[in-house]
Formats: C-alpha cells, sequence, structure tokens
C-alpha cells in the first residue's frame, strides 16, 4: 500500500462502482471521506477495507446543499483538505416507455444526477481554491449513457448528458484555480446495478440480449489513474467498458 497525504471524497460510496473507487483509493493510500444515504454500507465497506482511521463515512444527500457542505465540512475537520472528489452519486428511473414517465421520477433522476452533481462541484471549488497548496481534481461519473442512450431511459440519459456540460464547463472554470476536471464513462461493470445486463436487456432493435460484463474493480482502477496525474494533466474523458458490450456498433 502506498503512503501518502492525499485525501479523496467518493459519493455514492456504499455501493457498486462507488464502493469499488473508495476501496481502490484506500488501498492507493488515499485517507477516504465515503458519501451516501444510508450510513451502514459505508461502515461496512470501511470495515472491509481495514483502513481504520484513514477512512471516515459521511451520511449525506447529494441533492440537499446543506447535507453536501456538511459533507465537506466532515472530510476538512477529519482529513485537513480534499485533493480528489469521485462525483459518483446516481439513480435511474423505472424502465418504462417515455410517455409513461412521471414528473416525480424524472424530477428525482434530475435532483440526483444533475443538481446534486453540481453541487457537489461547487462545493469541491469553494474548497480547493481555498486550501494551500491549492486546486485539487473532480472526476465526474458520466456513464455510457451520456454518449449514447437505452431504449426507456429518458430521464438518465439527459442528466447524463447533461454531466459532460459540467465536465466541460467546470474544467474550463477550474484552470485559474487549479482544478482538473474530467469525467469517467463506464459501461456494464458488475454491480448490482447492472446485473439486468447478465441476464438480458432491451436493445434498440427491440430484442432482449444478455450483455457482457467487466468486473468493477477496474474501475476503481481507473479512477485510481485518474487521480494520479499531476494537476498539469487531465483525462478530460476516460470510457472504460466491456470489450464486448454492444456499444462502439449499431448494436
Amino acid at each position: 500500500m502506498k503512503t501518502h497525504d492525499k485525501v479523496a471524497i467518493v459519493t455514492g460510496a456504499g455501493t457498486g462502482i462507488g464502493k469499488a473507487a473508495a476501496l481502490a483509493l484506500l488501498q492507493d493510500g488515499y485517507r477516504v471521506a465515503l458519501a451516501g444515504r444510508r450510513i451502514a454500507p459505508l461502515e461496512q465497506v470501511i470495515a472491509e477495507s481495514g483502513a481504520g482511521a484513514r477512512a471516515l463515512a459521511v451520511s449525506t444527500d447529494v441533492a440537499n446543499p446543506a447535507s453536501v457542505q456538511a459533507l465537506f465540512d466532515a472530510a476538512i475537520t477529519a482529513f485537513g483538505r480534499v485533493d480528489v472528489l469521485f462525483n459518483n452519486a446516481g439513480v435511474g428511473a423505472p424502465p418504462v416507455p417515455l410517455e409513461d414517465l412521471t414528473l416525480a421520477q424524472w424530477q428525482s433522476v434530475v435532483d440526483i444526477n444533475l443538481t446534486g452533481m453540481f453541487l457537489c462541484i461547487q462545493a469541491a471549488f469553494r474548497t480547493m481554491k481555498a486550501q494551500s497548496p491549492r486546486g485539487g481534481r473532480i472526476i465526474n461519473n458520466g456513464s455510457i449513457s451520456a454518449t449514447t442512450p437505452r431504449p426507456n431511459s429518458i430521464a438518465y440519459t439527459a442528466t447524463k448528458h447533461g454531466v459532460s456540460g459540467l465536465t466541460k464547463a467546470a474544467s474550463l472554470d477550474g484552470r485559474k484555480y487549479d482544478i482538473a476536471v474530467g469525467q469517467i464513462d463506464i459501461g456494464n461493470a458488475a454491480t448490482e446495478m447492472a446485473e439486468r445486463m447478465a441476464s438480458g436487456i432491451l436493445q434498440a432493435n427491440g430484442e432482449i440480449a444478455v450483455e457482457p460484463l467487466m468486473d468493477v474493480n477496474i474501475v476503481g482502477q481507473s479512477v485510481v489513474y485518474m487521480a494520479s496525474l499531476p494537476l498539469t494533466a487531465n483525462v478530460m474523458f476516460h470510457t472504460v467498458m466491456a470489450t464486448k458490450m454492444p456499444f462502439a456498433g449499431r448494436g
């Protein structure tokens, strides 16, 4: 295990991709504040990591500005600064026809996937530009859906396309503060959220097909790689996916 003084915040850290990223960062020597709505899964991840005092669990609702600020305050109180934000928390809506999606279902996805990501970026900017040494890195979870939609996914797809806009704008606005902003677009990692891929999922042509999955720990390794770069370099967009998933071609 490496030893250094860098500090990371991971949102949505209790399960899936967030858990894999938090474990990978802890293994790489980071001190990590793990954020999520439920405290128990966060504490389970910390216990699994064996990181002890290098990890902190913070119950957080990313759609709530006060809760986001409390997360950053807790990280600074515990660790002194924030070098990396993995802006990962996200949800999907039920896979129903577009015309049947309710406004409440749409708004819930927007609140977490887009507004929540903005609030975390904003809090990171305020923290990173004020600390010494100045600056840091923000890695947004865009998803393959930031590029290409699945059927019956308008809310998730629209917000993930919006994440790409957040990434580009924040990357530009962060330059003057030595804040590097990039995005990781992840396809078919083996998590609870992606279990349905393995049993068959609706394709653009109307067929149901099983899709290959990759080990979610590969995503954790990708996040660590992006975080490891000096602030003079930035991976603006990084796509990692199961090699044979139906993405690059027409189906």
